[in-house]
């Protein structure tokens, strides 16, 4: 009896001490050491170490250390890796492409709207996530969207034909979407995008915004677009195994800090956003090409009329065209 005693004890222990050891998460994300989300990530991951007493740690693998974002998605929903901040990969499931669905907010308080905390794009990618074992933490507002060039575009606001090859990501909309605005798309992994614009297989990207641009594009980048081709956001990300071998006072911590990191982001993003503008000029000599509201307003009607139709067929349009009902309610 007593031996039975003394093991339940031990066994007792250990389970408590399976909590009390530290846990180690590895984080990943898409842009290089000392870009602005690898030092908000950083002090993310303090926040997190602190509010937990040490309990849980966060390691940043920037630059895509662990993988391709969408290869990362897909291991993080197995449990192989344990947290990411980037965007949506749509491998997985095709929906997910509501989340860069092009010219679906205006401005950054219809931006919000959105994707921001009960914004309904937000809520469905973190439905889309769940299917995948995963489990959303936050949103990060990253920019709206814009075309770097490594030619001159005389007619930038222009959107008839230009014969300007640029380099899209292998997501339909913004294959579409670089058509609808004159240009001639070239799906191209983000990997090797820099060399093709360098050597000339293409002129510019289609994709990213200013941010982007500036941490993997500054030196092919002569002239920036900024036509808000569509609003990016990243999603903060755990595997659902990572998030439930944490005890439940440390899973409140890890949220809690989540969501603090994502509201500092939405108060400084736009700022954000004008500033790696602005850099571009400065830094690089790049022409930054103000385009006017009747140019933006053309460029949003072409893409709409044009791109919605197909891409809401891609991700079906029933349940697609419920959501942007949705995203008018809330913008209007």
């Amino acid at each position: 009896m007593k031996h039975a005693f003394l093991t339940t004890a031990v066994a007792a222990l250990m389970a408590i001490g399976s909590y009390a050891e530290a846990q180690q998460l590895k984080m990943s994300h898409v842009r290089p050491q000392d870009a602005t989300i690898d030092v908000e990530l950083r002090a993310f991951a303090a926040a997190v170490s602190e509010a937990t007493g040490g309990d849980v740690t966060v390691d940043i693998f920037p630059a895509s250390a662990l993988g391709d974002y969408t290869t990362v998605q897909e291991r993080i929903s197995v449990g192989a890796i344990d947290m990411a901040t980037q965007p949506a990969a749509t491998a997985a499931d095709r929906r997910m492409q509501i989340s860069s669905f092009p010219y679906l907010a205006g401005n950054w308080d219809q931006a919000r709207a959105v994707y921001g905390p009960g914004g309904v794009v937000r809520e469905v990618i973190a439905e889309l996530y769940a299917a995948q074992d995963i489990t959303m933490l936050a949103a990060y507002p990253v920019y709206f969207g814009g075309i770097a060039l490594n030619v001159e575009n005389p007619n930038a606001g222009s959107i008839e034909p230009n014969g300007i090859k640029v380099r899209v990501p292998g997501i339909k909309s913004f294959q579409l979407t670089g058509e609808a605005l004159g240009y001639i798309p070239s799906p191209i992994p983000f990997s090797e995008a820099f060399t093709a614009v360098q050597t000339g297989v293409v002129d510019g990207v289609i994709g990213s915004g200013a941010e982007g641009y500036y941490a993997s594009f500054r030196d092919v980048t002569k002239t920036y677009i900024p036509a808000n081709t569509h609003f990016e956001v990243w999603y903060m990300i755990i595997s659902n195994e990572s998030l439930a071998g944490l005890s439940e006072e440390n899973q409140a911590a890890l949220r809690e800090q989540a969501a603090t990191f994502e509201a500092t982001r939405w108060e400084v993003a736009e700022a954000d956003q004008g500033r790696n503008e602005q850099r571009l000029v400065d830094e690089l000599g790049a022409t930054v090409i103000a385009l006017t509201d009747e140019e933006l307003a053309a460029m949003a009607a072409k893409v709409r009329a044009d791109v919605w139709p197909a891409v809401l067929e891609d991700v079906g349009a029933e349940w697609g065209q419920s959501i942007l009902d949705q995203v008018a309610a809330a913008t209007n």
